[in-house]
């Protein structure tokens, strides 16, 4: 639960302000000297770990983030998310550190909820300045980064087995230790960590990478608090913070009538059980300002699920929830009264004060009782964007965007033409959601920055072919504006291999609003069309695929927003001659019949018009706010909609 002071001098009982809250105000040019200086530091440091890191998924995929934090543990930068300096303040007091010291975990329980699984590993690295009336440097600020590494040990390549029951299965867990003592790596513990992967000189340079690039961001941050003093800097610390609150309750947060608003979403299969609704369900309470808390959001999760058998589980409830708070604010952004002004707004620890987190008990999807398996838990991290998107919307009369793409890991390994053992991964993005002003996008990747591998890249190094990318015709959502598209993408194996796959929304489509339809869900099918073409589970860790057959992977559409019978018939017919729409989809989704070939489509309005009135005609007078598709139908026991689904 999130508390703060009305000054926020504490947020839940702990230190939040650097400086008096009556400190002179600092000069508001050096302050944007100074968020632009930390701004430059962390993308200094992605850069040098992008360009010196050996993995595809670090160097290539970009699964990796810094972030750069104050001695109070706040989150100073807003650029893209980052995992917490918690856990490493917990187990070594600050004042035990040193100048050249490098900080490691990857414990799922034991981050705070920074670390989300076991692959993703994270190095924290103190920064030192010397404060007025001190003799000598101590710490005031950290360099973090944690990325999602190749393998980490476990039952299967890559270590996310899909049908774990427990986090022992998942990997080599490590909790908060000292990797670099003073400049001097730990390489006992560095020789355990790469003996336990199946690609250690990956893991290897990859952490060489981080740690290397982290301490070089630790010394040009102090130069800054040697170049203004630290009392300044830190003033300067403080008042971002207040700007970033300040901003959100009065260009965000007014946007929300008060009062409370309750939807839910699901995950749709834990790799264990038969697929079924793994409950989310968040109930939003907007606060007014004459509240005894102030105002504020307040986020409850009772309601959400129990703990799954399988690795779709999160543990969200560490730390008050400060890591998911953080990574839930992004959404609220499009209240912002222009997408211009969406984009200029950072998400850092100025947040907190106006989100109060609430979990139920221990023992479900958001609060797990170790050992549950966790290595899957983008299906719950990522579907609450979706559900707390859906509670704005009722709030706000749907301005709020559809559903968007759900990350997905994909890849095959084997042994290569030289008989040395392979293993590519990739994330594959999807469609976002169809927005209230425009059609929604193609093919993004919800972790800021990732993309998918080169074809070059992967060609040269794998026993496979590329031999289509392509847009996924028909895959957005239909809608006023449509949701944006996902990837079609076709390897044919060259050697016989295996494919492994972590994704959900193969059963459970990406939502509409406001009348808008579902998109397309998740597909793979090997040797389409061919004598042994087969529909792959979206949880799958070694389906065997021969030399020469190809695996089609088809990523998720966003929903559609508004009713697609009032998509204007240009918008249709450009939609046709891009490959988005078919002419079926035009016919069927948005009642446009379209002639001519495909360059050059004619839409015959008078048989539009008709059609339309006709499909007008066929709807249900008490249509839901919300479309889910058909998957719905199959794991509801036959239902179409849930209670939550109106206004």
């Amino acid at each position: 639960m999130t508390s703060a002071t009305a000054d926020n001098t504490t947020v839940n009982g702990k230190p939040y302000r650097l400086s008096p809250i009556d400190a002179a105000a600092p000069d508001p040019v050096l302050v944007e000297i100074v968020a632009g200086f930390l701004a430059s530091v962390e993308m200094e440091v992605e850069t040098a770990i992008s360009r010196t890191s050996r993995s595809p998924m670090i160097r290539d995929a970009h699964d990796f983030r810094a972030g750069i934090h104050d001695r109070n543990l706040r989150k100073l930068t807003g650029r893209s998310y980052s995992a917490l300096v918690h856990p490493i303040a917990r187990d070594f007091p600050l004042e035990t550190m040193k100048p050249g010291d490098v900080f490691f975990h990857n414990d799922v329980y034991l981050s705070e909820g920074g670390i989300g699984h076991l692959p993703d590993l994270c190095v924290t690295v103190p920064v030192f300045a010397t404060r007025p009336g001190e003799s000598s440097p101590s710490v005031v600020a950290f360099v973090q980064a944690f990325g999602h590494h190749d393998d980490i040990g476990g039952a299967t390549p890559g270590s996310m087995p899909s049908h774990a029951t427990s986090v022992f299965e998942e990997g080599l867990m490590v909790p908060p230790i000292k990797l670099w003592d003073q400049g001097v790596p730990n390489q006992a513990a560095l020789r355990i960590m790469t003996r336990n992967s199946r690609m250690p000189d990956s893991l290897a340079a990859d952490l060489d990478a981080e740690c290397s690039a982290c301490l070089m961001g630790a010394r040009r941050l102090s130069e800054l608090f040697e170049r203004y003093g630290v009392q300044t800097v830190e003033t300067c610390f403080d008042a971002m913070m207040d700007a970033t609150t300040a901003i959100y309750r009065r260009e965000i947060l007014s946007k929300i009538p008060a009062g409370s608003y309750v939807w839910e979403d699901y995950a749709e299969h834990d790799g264990v059980d038969e697929p079924r609704l793994h409950t989310q369900r968040i109930t939003l309470t907007k606060t007014g300002p004459d509240d005894a808390g102030g105002e504020r959001l307040i986020l409850d999760f009772t309601g959400t699920g129990p703990q799954a058998k399988g690795p779709i589980n999160h543990c969200g409830d560490y730390a008050d929830g400060n890591f998911l708070a953080k990574w839930l604010a992004p959404i609220l952004r499009n209240l912002a009264d222009t997408p211009e002004r969406m984009a200029e707004l950072d998400v850092n620890e100025g947040i907190i004060p106006l989100i109060e987190m609430r979990f139920p008990e221990k023992g479900t999807l958001l609060t797990p009782v170790f050992p549950a398996p966790t290595n899957a838990r983008t299906f719950v991290i990522l579907r609450l964007l979706g559900v707390l998107a859906g509670a704005v919307a009722k709030a706000v009369d749907g301005r709020m965007p559809a559903d968007q793409e759900t990350i997905r890991y994909t890849g095959v390994y084997g042994d290569d033409v030289d008989g040395n053992p392979y293993l590519m991964r990739e994330v594959l993005g999807g469609g976002s959601g169809g927005r209230h002003y425009a059609d929604g996008e193609d093919t993004i990747h919800v972790v800021p920055d990732s993309r998918n591998l080169p074809s070059e890249f992967t060609e040269s190094r794998f026993p496979f072919l590329v031999e289509a990318l392509d847009l996924a015709c028909d895959s957005g959502g239909a809608g006023r504006y449509r949701g944006g598209l996902g990837y079609e993408k076709q390897i044919r194996m060259l050697k016989d291999g295996h494919f492994m796959s972590i994704a959900d929304r193969s059963i459970l489509a990406c939502w509409g609003v406001k009348g808008g339809k579902a998109g397309q869900p998740f597909q793979v099918v090997i040797d389409p069309g061919g004598p042994n073409a087969r529909e792959v589970e979206a949880l799958s860790d070694d389906e065997p695929v021969r030399a020469g057959e190809i695996i089609r992977i088809r990523t998720t559409g966003g929903g559609g927003w508004g009713d697609p019978l009032t998509r204007p018939y240009p918008e249709v017919a450009r939609d046709v001659r891009w490959g988005k729409v078919s002419v079926d989809g035009a016919r069927d989704s948005y009642g446009v019949i379209v002639g001519g070939d495909r360059d050059d489509p004619v839409v015959d309005e008078a048989a539009s018009d008709r059609l339309r009135t006709s499909m007008r005609a066929s709807r249900d007078d008490n249509e839901p706010f919300f479309d889910r598709g058909p998957g719905y139908r199959r794991l509801s026991g036959g239902r179409t909609f849930a209670d939550l689904d109106f206004v």
